[in-house]
């Protein structure tokens, strides 16, 4: 029940929010002052200055959202532990991101001055159709993450606090949209940090007033015993089947390294020793967020033994009611600011993100091919060292990432429902579209823009319509098909179209 919009349920909230604006305008004028590399390089990757803790926290910030704290413990809350266990392939993501991605994105786009993971993708295809596929994929299903996102975090502000929905909505929303917007992606990275700080903090203060609430650990476990057995088995008495385990571990873990918003991270930190750190930092802190939030929603079973049907009908509403039955108000707007960080620091990332696909992939790398001018003189102007060009591209870059918040955030007034099924039919839609993009792009020779376009487009339209019209061959989730039909068709695209050709390596990639 929803203490009807009790102050000391807002002030921890809005006191967050407060200190997020505020630490983002710090960042940014400090950035200003000392910013190499011009205004693009700054506003979209931070001039490459991150170390290995705010690389960790940030990616970790970013990989988890509003539906790792909702939706996942509202699952497992249903199905059990075997949940709790499929959650656990989480503790690879970081791992196999810096291990796979990390050097060799971070060589490669120094050396190509890029400052986007589409600038990688352009200059290794050599291709604009490649690039406006990625440009346009990227923004859609980034633009419907950030509507779940935006709708998650305010659904569960109002459940807790009993302020409205509208409420919530407007008061990080807006703090969100306006932080990213000034702050840029080092404002973004350093709140991402305080983010993954709250997160564990919401955590923490959860767990205490679940286990007090519900008599300890073994008091908890035994009444799941008496109520519901099949909770504490691996298969959740036929609800985790084996098949459903393997391609969960693939949606939300193993294939996770390839999804743009975590890869553009491997482009932005110090140094090698800031990668090995984060590499080693984030797989451990993530790794045991990821199993503790969903483990969160076995032990709400102990306090909520009632049937999905009387909390509303939907596993969304489990974690809000335990939030607002289990802690007194003041340490119910400690914990809230958990998910609602997980929230606005996936929105920010990916809004950061979706800004730089429109005004650095496409707007200037087409402005500048339309300029009279030689190579250099292009290359000085799209990123943004020409002295003349850096306040209309600071000024449009802003200009865009308001715009586009403002455009998700009116989306998110209607909420849709099943928050944790469009934020996992986005990471899906992105795996399918970049993992061999990017993974053929860095590490074979052969692959080129032909099976780079018939992988990212092939693959995405298939994945859609079966997730559209529900089909699920062999009862597997849709994105083994999606997977599987990119790397074909990546493969026999780059084989048709190269083949007779002899292949020349491009030294920036293969040296």
């Amino acid at each position: 029940m929803a203490m009807q919009g009790n102050p000391l349920v807002l002030i921890p909230v809005v006191v967050f929010l407060a200190f997020s604006i505020g630490l983002a305008l710090v960042v940014r004028m400090r950035a200003k002052q000392s910013a190499e590399g011009g205004f693009i390089s700054e506003y979209f990757i931070g001039s490459r200055s991150l170390g290995g803790f705010v690389l960790a926290m940030t990616t970790i910030a970013t990989y988890g959202s509003v539906s790792s704290f909702v939706g996942g413990p509202g699952q497992a809350w249903s199905v059990g532990f075997g949940w709790v266990y499929m959650a656990a392939v989480q503790v690879t993501a970081l791992f196999l991101l810096f291990g796979i991605m990390g050097k060799k994105m971070a060589l490669v786009s120094r050396r190509l001055n890029a400052v986007t993971v589409i600038d990688v993708i352009r200059a290794r295809y050599k291709s604009d159709a490649v690039a406006n596929v990625s440009a346009a994929i990227i923004v859609l299903f980034f633009a419907a993450m950030m509507v779940a996102q935006f709708v998650g975090g305010a659904k569960l502000f109002e459940a807790v606090t009993g302020y409205s929905y509208i409420v919530g909505l407007a008061l990080f929303g807006i703090a969100v949209i306006f932080y990213t917007t000034v702050g840029g992606f080092r404002g973004v990275a350093i709140t991402d940090a305080l983010c993954g700080v709250m997160m564990i903090v919401g955590i923490v203060v959860l767990a205490a007033g679940i286990l007090s609430q519900g008599g300890g650990y073994e008091q908890i476990l035994q009444n799941i015993k008496a109520s519901k057995p099949s909770m504490l088995e691996p298969l959740g008495g036929g609800e985790m089947p084996v098949g459903l385990y393997f391609t969960q571990w693939l949606l939300v873990g193993v294939l996770t390294f390839s999804l743009p918003q975590s890869v553009v991270r491997c482009m932005g930190f110090k140094d090698e020793r800031s990668l090995k750190n984060a590499l080693v930092m984030g797989t451990v802190i993530l790794g045991v967020m990821m199993i503790l939030v969903t483990a969160l929603g076995v032990l709400a079973k102990g306090v909520l033994p009632g049937t999905l049907a009387d909390y509303g009908g939907s596993v969304d509403n489990i974690i809000p009611i335990a939030i607002a039955q289990c802690l007194p108000p003041w340490l119910a707007g400690i914990a809230i600011i958990g998910p609602i960080a997980a929230s606005i620091s996936t929105v920010s990332s990916l809004l950061i993100s979706s800004s730089s696909s429109i005004v650095k992939d496409v707007y200037l790398h087409y402005r500048a091919k339309s300029l009279d001018a030689d190579i250099e003189l292009r290359d000085t102007k799209i990123n943004g060292g020409a002295a003349s060009d850096d306040k209309r591209v600071s000024r449009l870059s802003q200009v865009f990432t308001l715009a586009l918040g403002l455009i998700v955030f009116v989306l998110a007034i209607v909420p849709p429902d099943v928050i944790w099924k469009i934020n996992m039919f986005a990471f899906g839609g992105l795996e399918t579209a970049f993992c061999w993009v990017l993974v053929m792009g860095l590490f074979w020779k052969r692959a080129n823009s032909a099976g780079a376009v018939l992988s990212m487009v092939g693959g995405v339209v298939v994945y859609c319509t079966l997730m559209a019209l529900g089909i699920k061959p062999f009862g597997l989730h849709q994105i083994v098909v999606g997977i599987s039909l990119s790397l074909v068709l990546m493969l026999v695209g780059s084989w048709i179209a190269g083949k007779g050709r002899a292949v020349t390596p491009d030294p920036v990639f293969f040296p």
